[in-house]
């Protein structure tokens, strides 16, 4: 009987220390087990957790794969189509018949569709995130799998997971977006393998194309950057010219993923864990990657002022539209093709293999062979190498509109496609973007300008037939290193009849700079005219860099310039009209500000990152603004941001980390500590300045207005206290309460934190601020004290400014200091 109650007790404590174990936290479910609401699965080495959740603002039950160290990181959903209204009583189980099941009172919620029967089954979480169902005693290999989470991918890739378009198997994996941040059920985007004549990867939204990869040359992606790289080196297996299926090899050291957002946005991260760095890739990363930006025939550049063009032998083909820069209807033939009297070919070097609608290719021929059997063919448009590799082998061929061509200059340069022409063509130059006024196509007199922008570098140009062109170069540089700028021109009659003779009521605004005019070309088109003002701080030299820098930038997050006025003492800049503003008519009114809910301020923040992740990283300049403020971000019709005003900018060498400079030039409040007192500026200072952005656009309060009771220190100063205090919420402007998002709002004053970090060197980058305002629930690192964090003196101040002259410029002042 002792015997027999020693066995009971010692059968007990087994049971209860297995019991415990569990419930804290294992990677294996066994069939005599459940896991229910509150209980977990963690893989081994404590990188992923599986249980049920609730995302965003939901009240419903998923079970899901998330980070261990980052709980909001959601990786997988279960259920995604059959949310769990009422969790009392649900648990997940590993069913009687070996099947892996969901259940409550009785009723089957979701199953897992597993390919074979298990004697034995366990369920095992791997450090991969992959949800396993295997027989107890087997190995640890995929072949022995009888049901995975890996072959039905949500929104995330991981490393390990396929992306499969296999037709012989019948098998298809991809990515599908969730409907919303509170609901993973599919929403509108998949991201999938298309093999279409040569294989891509591409983004739909329902039936439409939003964004393709680009053609596989043999290399790789005609669209994208080459592979292998530093962060991503995908195996993909081909079987007779298709792409069936790629994948990330799984790396222990670094963690990468692969997400489909909601608005169809393709974000890659990786963090690596022992260089504790975060980067970020984003696409489409600029206009020219949006599927058919300019239409059937043309063609996509986007260091051009007015990035679509029409091919030689080409013309818009709805002309109105096309000067409103409208490239929807694309471009159409001149003349068209003569089989009999003879065509021949334009070569465009360096481009994004347009879309094979209608396509004939042949892997064998050569690229002369290739011409002539298109030559044979009166349907045939354009053809090219089907693959790079070799030297170029291989016969495409196009027939019919060319549709989404981008300039894409690969490593090699090789990339490059042969357009069909009537031969009396092919003398002609491509049709440039917008005319903007039919006047700048007649011819003018020669002006030669002379003048110099920086050390060692000067600016010529001359004016002829209405376009200013200007080639940038080093003194004793030869010609072909000089690169020339297009911009149109327009007459200063044209500016006063569009301004009404530059009247008091059209002026929108007005900086160091000079005043900022409302003005209209036509009843269609409205203009911005940025006019220098002969007392204004800043000069010609501003004037001639912003010309020069926002000339080759394109970006939807950019203000966008369409062409200048240089006449007399005259120099204006015209720029696309924004019908809203600038952001701080927004943040700071106190009527304004209701018209932006959270979800809209969460956008505009996106948005301002995005193109400042342009000019830091993705454009061919380095740029740094330098006067990144609430009152330089410009907002259109549906609210989308656009940082404007470039005349304080500088462009970065490659491999260029910093520069100083002794005219410390910005707005106080928003300069970054090491710019303010020693004149250092990287991109590191315009992060400074978004962090303020950020916490004003969260706050609806000014940096260096701002006043409270309690202390005197600036916004910064005031989110740093309520940071370490655990109240950030009391941050937030009180007129969204009922639109805001907690883990959103704490989640952008965490990351507006780490942005004013008193040291450059603490501060993310651009694409790590992306990624983690971008990232729900992620564990961000805790900040550091901000830049300028000592109380102002309490004593009022009084201004001699009259309220009339400050209230016109307060929010495009400049400063001008001497760095000590």
């Amino acid at each position: 009987m002792a015997n027999h109650r020693v066995t009971t007790i010692i059968y007990a404590v087994v049971h209860f220390i297995s019991f415990l174990k569990f419930s804290v936290g294992v990677d294996t479910l066994f069939p005599n087990q459940t896991i229910v609401v509150g209980q977990t699965l963690i893989s081994e080495n404590l990188i992923f957790e599986l249980g049920f959740f609730s995302p965003g603002t939901s009240r419903n039950k998923f079970l899901g794969i998330w980070y261990k160290s980052t709980p909001g990181v959601c990786v997988w959903v279960a259920n995604r189509n059959n949310p769990i209204t009422d969790s009392q009583g649900v648990f997940l189980a590993i069913a009687g018949n070996g099947t892996l099941v969901i259940s409550r009172a009785g009723s089957i919620i979701w199953s897992a569709n597993s390919s074979g029967v298990a004697s034995n089954p366990v369920l095992q979480l791997l450090d991969t995130g992959n949800l396993v169902l295997l027989e107890d005693s087997s190995q640890d290999s995929s072949q022995s799998y009888i049901w995975q989470s890996f072959d039905y991918p949500t929104d995330t890739w991981l490393p390990g997971m396929k992306m499969v378009d296999d037709i012989d198997a019948g098998v298809e994996k991809y990515l599908t977006s969730w409907r919303n941040s509170n609901d993973p059920s599919p929403g509108d985007y998949v991201y999938k393998i298309e093999n279409q004549g040569l294989p891509e990867m591409v983004v739909y939204k329902g039936t439409k194309k939003m964004y393709r990869t680009g053609k596989w040359n043999g290399l790789y992606f005609s669209g994208v950057l080459p592979f292998p790289n530093d962060i991503f080196n995908p195996e993909l297996v081909f079987i007779e010219e298709r792409l069936v299926s790629i994948a990330e090899p799984y790396d222990s050291s670094v963690f990468i993923r692969g997400t489909l957002d909601t608005s169809g946005i393709l974000q890659r991260g990786c963090m690596n864990a022992k260089k504790d760095r975060n980067r970020v890739q984003v696409v489409p990363k600029d206009p020219c990657d949006e599927y058919g930006q300019c239409g059937p025939n043309g063609f996509c550049r986007i260091d051009k002022p007015i990035r679509c063009e029409c091919f030689k032998g080409f013309a818009p083909k709805f002309q109105k539209e096309w000067d409103l820069q409208d490239w929807s209807g694309g471009c159409t033939r001149i003349r068209p093709l003569n089989c009999e009297s003879g065509d021949s070919f334009l070569e465009i070097k360096r481009v994004k293999y347009p879309d094979t609608l209608k396509y004939w290719l042949n892997a064998s021929m050569s690229l002369n062979e290739c011409q002539a059997e298109c030559l044979k063919n009166c349907g045939c448009t354009a053809y090219a190498n089907l693959y790079i590799t070799n030297g170029g082998h291989g016969c495409l061929m196009w027939f019919g509109d060319l549709i989404d061509i981008r300039e894409h200059p690969p490593a090699d340069g090789k990339q490059n496609i042969y357009i069909r022409l009537p031969a009396s063509e092919l003398g002609k130059s491509f049709y440039s973007g917008s005319n903007l006024e039919k006047e700048k196509e007649k011819k003018r007199p020669f002006k030669l300008i002379l003048i110099s922008i920086a050390s060692g570098v000067f600016v010529s140009g001359f004016i002829n037939g209405g376009i200013l062109l200007m080639a940038r170069r080093k003194r004793r540089a030869s010609k072909s290193n000089e690169k020339d700028l297009e911009l149109p021109l327009l007459k200063l009659a044209t500016i006063v009849a569009a301004t009404n003779n530059f009247s008091r009521e059209n002026i929108i605004g007005e900086g160091g700079f000079g005043p900022v005019y409302r003005g209209n070309l036509s009843a269609e088109e409205e203009i911005a005219v940025k006019r220098l003002s002969r007392t204004s701080g800043q000069g010609l030299e501003e004037f001639k860099n912003e010309v020069i820098l926002i000339a080759k930038l394109q970006h939807r997050n950019l203000v966008r310039l369409l062409g200048c006025c240089i006449e007399g003492e005259e120099r204006m800049l015209i720029y696309e009209y924004l019908q809203n503003k600038s952001l701080d008519y927004f943040v700071f009114d106190q009527n304004q500000r209701r018209l932006l809910t959270w979800p809209k301020r969460f956008d505009i923040i996106m948005g301002i990152a995005r193109g400042l992740l342009y000019l830091h990283q993705d454009s061919r300049l380095k740029v740094i603004h330098r006067d990144l403020k609430t009152s330089n971000i410009l907002l259109d019709v549906n609210l989308n941001p656009k940082i404007s005003d470039f005349g304080l900018a500088r462009s970065f060498a490659e491999g260029q980390c910093n520069a100083r400079t002794k005219r410390v030039v910005g707005t106080y409040g928003y300069m970054a500590p090491e710019y303010t007192i020693d004149g250092k500026f990287s991109v590191k200072s315009d992060v400074f300045s978004l962090g303020v952005v950020l916490l004003e656009i969260v706050s609806g309060k000014k940096n260096r207005a701002f006043d409270h009771s309690d202390h005197y220190y600036s916004l910064l100063g005031h989110a740093w206290l309520l940071w370490k205090e655990n109240k950030t919420l009391e941050l937030m402007d009180e007129c969204f309460n009922d639109t805001f998002i907690e883990s959103q709002v704490k989640r952008c004053i965490q990351v507006g934190l780490l942005c004013v970090q008193k040291f450059a060197e603490d501060r993310p980058d651009m694409s790590s601020v992306i990624f983690m305002l971008g990232t729900d629930g992620a564990i961000l690192p805790e900040p550091k004290e901000p830049g300028f964090f000592i109380e102002r003196s309490s004593s009022p101040v009084r201004s001699c400014t009259s309220a009339s002259m400050n209230s016109g410029r307060e929010t495009m002042s400049i400063t001008d200091l001497e760095a000590r």
